[in-house]
């Protein structure tokens, strides 16, 4: 018997369902359409059960709440994030992140597809598939890429600000935190932003920290509390703080083994560490300005 088993809703929900996520797309897919209005009108909607400006009007700060230009995110405040980029996306992270709190959000079946219907018009890359579910946060969202089949569980932190790569059929567990920057320890404004790569098949298990600039190979799995602070190869089982291979998983049908070959996760280019802050110009190499304790 598989893990997983099929689960559906009552044929009536399932078609109101449909019917709003398809309109839903739809608007999105319109270059014209004001993504500020659209997703304060649908919340008022959903929430409340009447049209925006009628709420407005009865409760302002309510209403407040709902529109996506009363609201400020954290990477707002920052000066890596690429504002034109994140003003695009704002308003559907604030409708994933509203929704999610909501009962439509925390059913698996509706809220699983309503956030991969938003993923690919947020996210610089989706692949076919995307699992979310309820309590996801993202940085900025705009610098995420995934591939396909990829599932993220409760409570995952995903710092895309300095870009994460994500691969095929991977699979982050509840609380997982991805970062792709970091901070200077004699300087916090000085941010240093480092693309964090995933390969496919991979297994980030519960409460794991991935820190910045990491790759992690193909089919290896990131255990229960890890910090992962340098690379993990392809197949390897990584334990501990910070997280080392313990052991590697036997994989007689991998053809990149068999051959000696590199594995795709090895390929895949990473984008040159970058300074978040234009103030602090020069890297500084790792441990400058301090000594042993």
């Amino acid at each position: 018997m598989p893990w997983l088993l099929p689960r559906g809703i009552a044929p009536l929900h399932e078609k109101a369902l449909d019917r709003f996520i398809g309109a839903l797309v739809e608007k999105l897919s319109d270059p014209s359409v004001d993504r500020n209005a659209l997703v304060r009108e649908e919340l008022a909607r959903l929430l409340y059960g009447r049209p925006y400006e009628e709420l407005l009007e009865l409760n302002p700060l309510a209403a407040m709440g709902l529109d996506p230009e009363g609201i400020t995110f954290e990477a707002e405040y920052y000066a890596a994030t690429d504002q034109e980029k994140f003003q695009k996306v704002k308003p559907l992270l604030w409708f994933w992140k509203v929704l999610d709190l909501t009962p439509i959000g925390q059913s698996v079946h509706s809220g699983v597809a309503i956030r991969r219907a938003l993923a690919p018009f947020i996210f610089k890359r989706v692949g076919k598939n995307p699992k979310f579910f309820q309590n996801v946060e993202f940085s900025v969202g705009y610098n995420l890429e995934l591939g396909d089949d990829v599932v993220v569980h409760r409570y995952v932190l995903l710092d895309d600000i300095g870009g994460i790569k994500i691969g095929d059929r991977t699979s982050l567990s509840d609380y997982v935190n991805v970062y792709s920057h970091t901070h200077h320890v004699l300087a916090s404004p000085d941010v240093t932003l480092k693309e964090t790569i995933i390969g496919s098949g991979v297994r980030i298990t519960y409460h794991a920290t991935i820190l910045a600039g990491v790759r992690i190979g193909d089919d290896a799995m990131v255990g229960t509390g890890a910090i992962v602070t340098k690379d993990v190869p392809p197949h390897a089982i990584a334990l501990g703080i910070p997280a080392r291979p313990v052991r590697y998983k036997v994989r007689h049908d991998c053809p990149y083994c068999r051959k000696g070959e590199p594995h795709p996760s090895d390929l895949i280019p990473r984008a040159p560490d970058r300074k978040g802050n234009p103030d602090f110009p020069d890297f500084l190499p790792p441990g400058f300005g301090t000594r042993e304790a």
